[in-house]
């Protein structure tokens, strides 16, 4: 049986306004991902995905480039805090923090 993990992820670079959010929402869903992305104030992503492990790894790797109109600086992968382990009932986007 497949562990499954849960990771925080904070993207920063040019995310905003390029369709981040909803590429990573396809990504996530065609990796059987349960979780979230909403944009912050600071104009980072943030996302928490909750998977196999190997599906999660994929998505942190997918995110490095994102989109095609995304230019990414830097991709944070941490282990989530207890704040971030759902439950979840598929993936989707969240308000803007």
């Amino acid at each position: 049986m497949t562990a499954t993990v849960t990771r925080h992820l904070r993207i920063t670079g040019r995310v905003q306004g390029v369709g981040y959010r909803a590429s990573l929402l396809g990504v996530a869903e065609q990796l059987g991902l349960k979780g979230w992305v909403r944009n912050c104030r600071d104009g980072s992503v943030e996302a928490v995905a909750q998977g196999a492990a190997q599906a999660v790894e994929d998505l942190a790797a997918w995110a490095q480039n994102g989109p095609p109109h995304a230019r990414v600086d830097i991709v944070q992968v941490s282990e989530a805090g207890e704040e971030y382990h759902g439950p979840y009932a598929g993936f989707h986007v969240r308000a803007d923090v």
